[in-house]
């Protein structure tokens, strides 16, 4: 990874198109232009971090920009960021609009000279038509849309096995990654506590919501023979040359 990209503060991504990156990539090599798709835990945040370090992308997750945003001084927020912050203080989905919205704000970071790695959105099939369009007045084209998929018992046993650190907020796997302590974060020693997303119930829910959302967006870019379909069973290490392999015909 480029020194440029590890510094790289995306400050135009986070906090809008009035900001200015820090070292944004140089483009030295070929720009890449990739979309993340994949339910709850599969891993898509590590694979995502470590795409970034092979392509030199610059990592544009719609999640780290709603996270930012409710930082701001609400003067600085835009129509379409003050109606996602009080859809988000609700409990409800931002609307497609909106979300379309804010990323077309930030339109200039599609351009980026290192490319970009979507994560986050396009969530629907709507979400997708409207990123085309934007794609295509900026001149770019998408190179891929990579799935990570996993059975949803495999997804149930990552999630609900997950405990979280009431104060610093650090993650645990009862099986797979257990504290020293049993209950207690080893980092601060606070109480781990099962999220309340994390139960059954709660992820065979939001399972269902994602395939029922995701399954045209799918087929949205299998139609444009976009789309790689990737297992994300094993090792985050196994999982990512399962993906080099996968699209590395197109690095040439």
């Amino acid at each position: 990874m480029s020194t440029n990209h590890t510094l790289n503060d995306r400050a135009a991504w986070l906090k809008g198109p009035a900001h200015r990156c820090s070292h944004p990539p140089t483009g030295e090599r070929k720009p890449w232009h990739v979309v993340l798709l994949g339910p709850p835990g599969v891993g898509k945040g590590t694979q995502a971090k470590l795409l970034c370090e092979k392509l030199g992308t610059c990592h544009l997750s719609t999640g780290d920009v709603f996270r930012a945003a409710k930082n701001l001084n609400i003067a600085e927020a835009s129509p379409a960021m003050s109606v996602a912050l009080e859809c988000m203080r609700l409990g409800e989905l931002v609307p497609d609009p909106m979300v379309v919205a804010i990323v077309r704000e930030r339109r200039e970071c599609l351009g980026c000279r290192g490319g970009i790695l979507l994560d986050g959105f396009p969530r629907t099939a709507a979400q997708a038509a409207a990123l085309e369009r934007t794609l295509h007045e900026e001149r770019i084209l998408l190179d891929a849309a990579i799935h990570y998929e996993l059975p949803l018992e495999l997804i149930l046993d990552r999630l609900t096995g997950r405990r979280t650190c009431v104060d610093c907020k650090a993650v645990f796997h009862i099986r797979n990654a257990p504290p020293l302590r049993e209950n207690l974060c080893d980092h601060c020693g606070a109480r781990l506590v099962q999220r309340e997303d994390d139960r059954e119930e709660a992820v065979r829910t939001r399972m269902r919501a994602y395939e029922m959302t995701t399954a045209p967006l799918l087929d949205f870019y299998k139609r444009r023979n976009m789309l790689h379909c990737i297992s994300a069973e094993g090792t985050p290490a196994e999982v990512f040359a399962r993906t080099m392999a996968e699209i590395a015909p197109q690095m040439h």
